[in-house]
């Protein structure tokens, strides 16, 4: 081969960016529209505290991680489950449903005020249109506050599991208690959507999950099949991402992980200890060619005159 065939460091870092900007936040470009938003659209710091608690942990490649297991830890809701199944395009195209979850996360983390209520509203009119009624005749509705709570529960378990395990360790910034800063702070987000009772502190949630324990049921057998290996991945995607599945798998909550089939936190084994330190290591070589913001961070940055404009902004 010769030497100008080989890609330069530099053109492959960015070609890799390209690509994963474009796979998870559904557009072609890796900055649509509402990312553009969160720069432009309103003033001031929005939900949350520019570079605090919520910031770090959505604004880190954990957050991968987080999504397998907050994915694996709503379905094991049947009603949660049904709404997904019969309501949204996650079999036919469920890099269009990732990134539908991903523009909500980010907006309501990074955007202003104006823009978070904006995009809650909009999640809650798509809500109003999904309801029904199971096959033994239970009748779900995606505004109900009770499965809200549900859904919102097992996010902000999935999410501080993973940065907890594979993430940058926030304690030296924020002190110890930073978990229950987490907690207590994401829950503003599901109160825009309309949940209700949220748990203030790690100890709350982890008695929230277990007394919903007697509503849940073993994980679609679909859905797991679906998260271990998800259509549409290239060979490299494909590596990338079973290291990632790996990790949710036990990220996810002691009240979740038997009715996925999977080990959990529970379970801190020699081999599973090596699997994540392996991906918390594969998470810190990819960081370093995604470089060290992603576009929603830059665009929050700008708009708090805390940077100047991202390069994509015009």
């Amino acid at each position: 081969m010769p030497l100008s065939s080989i890609p330069r460091p530099a053109d492959l870092g960015h070609r890799v960016r390209n690509a994963f900007r474009a796979r998870v936040s559904g557009d072609p470009t890796g900055t649509p529209d509402w990312v553009r938003d969160i720069a432009l659209v309103g003033e001031g710091p929005g939900l949350f505290e520019p570079d605090g608690v919520v910031w770090q942990v959505h604004g880190g490649l954990s957050t991968l991680v987080g999504g397998v297991a907050a994915l694996l830890g709503q379905g094991a809701h049947p009603l949660a489950m049904a709404g997904v199944a019969r309501h949204s395009s996650y079999r036919s195209d469920p890099w269009a449903r990732l990134a539908g979850t991903a523009r909500w996360l980010t907006i309501t983390t990074f955007g202003s005020t104006e823009l978070a209520e904006r995009d809650s509203a909009r999640v809650r009119r798509m809500h109003g249109r999904v309801s029904g009624t199971t096959d033994d005749g239970r009748a779900y509705s995606a505004s109900d506050p009770a499965l809200l709570r549900w859904v919102h529960l097992a996010f902000t378990d999935a999410f501080l599991g993973a940065h907890e395990a594979v993430g940058h360790d926030l304690a030296p910034r924020f002190g110890r208690t930073w978990a229950d800063t987490y907690v207590a702070d994401w829950s503003r987000s599901a109160r825009t959507l309309g949940a209700e009772d949220l748990p203030a502190n790690r100890r709350e949630l982890a008695e929230a999950l277990r007394e919903l324990e007697p509503d849940l049921e073993p994980v679609p057998a679909e859905l797991l099949t679906f998260l271990s290996a998800p259509d549409g991945l290239n060979r490299a995607e494909r590596i990338f991402y079973s290291g990632i599945a790996s990790a949710g798998a036990l990220v996810i909550s002691p009240s979740v992980a038997p009715l996925a089939g999977v080990p959990g936190r529970g379970d801190r084994s020699l081999a599973n200890r090596l699997r994540l330190q392996r991906t918390r290591l594969q998470l810190r070589t990819f960081q370093l060619a995604l470089g060290p913001h992603s576009p929603s961070v830059d665009a929050a940055r700008y708009r708090l005159g805390l940077a100047g404009p991202p390069d994509w902004l015009n």
